[in-house]
């Protein structure tokens, strides 16, 4: 199989599992799973999990760990730390089709940030595929109709949203760049190590204003899928594919995870398929292509 064809198929099932995320998370609502200690739970369950698997190499490459520790420790406060936390806290004063529409814009601020950092180049192929997605998201979210994006009125919450969108590029823009010389599942090790340092004030926040965990049936059922899915497998997979083809093309791919939301609903909520999920799937596939194509192609 190309290099590049794994890339792609790993970079979509990271996506699909994040998707899922919006599905499961919509379940712990509704399970009133209190979303901070959920989080914790979650990468605190990923430490130990990974930890038999990883303590070995994290061991033998204790001087290389030492080196690069700042710029791991960085990555882990800014995507296990940060990146959630924030969507959870924005989705107290912004709208869903607000918070999706903002995350559309990663690809564009990766492109910017791998530029300065002169880590990847940006070809007039991207910048198209970069607008037609965007085109894509739009029709997927707002159900085609204009009337929705023009009346959106943006707030603090979005502005928070805007953090997450940082977060995600820097942090894919310095996967490419530093290229660690360890494994992923160890990568995320010690990422998880460094991030649920700061999960800890929030877990123990939610705990003092009385929101506890019922331990019941489906919130190891939602435990299991967060930990597993979204966490382990698809940072893998974004890692992983971020690496082979750089943060560029690894970003559009992004713009699948609103297609995955709603076909995941389709599915599981048994809500219509709809012409403008067609539209916006044909732009957001047509985009990934064409920013996956090379100048002298």
């Amino acid at each position: 199989m190309p290099k590049n064809y794994l890339a792609y198929i790993l970079l979509v099932f990271a996506t699909l599992c994040w998707s899922g995320n919006f599905i499961v998370g919509k379940f712990a609502y509704l399970f009133e799973v209190p979303p901070l200690t959920l989080n914790f739970l979650r990468w605190a369950s990923v430490w130990f999990i990974l930890i038999p698997f990883t303590y070995k190499e994290i061991y033998n490459n204790l001087p290389y760990i030492k080196k690069n520790w700042f710029v791991i420790s960085f990555m882990g406060i800014i995507t296990i730390s940060t990146f959630n936390s924030v969507v959870y806290f924005a989705l107290n004063y912004t709208q869903v089709i607000n918070a999706v529409l903002v995350l559309s814009a990663i690809p564009a601020v990766t492109i910017v940030i791998s530029s300065l950092m002169k880590v990847d180049k940006t070809n007039i192929f991207q910048l198209i595929g970069l607008l037609l997605s965007i085109i894509g998201v739009t029709a997927i979210i707002s159900n085609a109709d204009i009337q929705k994006i023009t009346a959106l009125s943006f707030n603090k919450g979005d502005l928070w949203m805007l953090v997450c969108v940082f977060t995600w590029a820097i942090y894919s823009t310095l996967l490419k760049k530093h290229n660690f010389k360890f494994s992923q599942f160890t990568l995320i090790q010690l990422m998880v190590s460094v991030g649920i340092i700061f999960l800890i004030p929030q877990f123990l926040y939610e705990k003092s204003i009385g929101l506890e965990v019922n331990f019941n049936k489906a919130f190891f059922i939602i435990l299991f899928y967060v930990v597993v899915f979204p966490a382990i497998a698809a940072y893998y997979c974004w890692q992983k594919g971020v690496e082979m083809v750089g943060p560029n093309r690894a970003s559009m791919f992004i713009q699948l995870m609103p297609l995955f939301s709603a076909i995941l609903a389709i599915i599981i909520f048994k809500e219509k398929f709809e012409l403008y999920h067609f539209a916006g799937a044909s732009f957001i596939l047509l985009g990934i292509y064409l920013s996956n194509r090379k100048v002298n192609a």
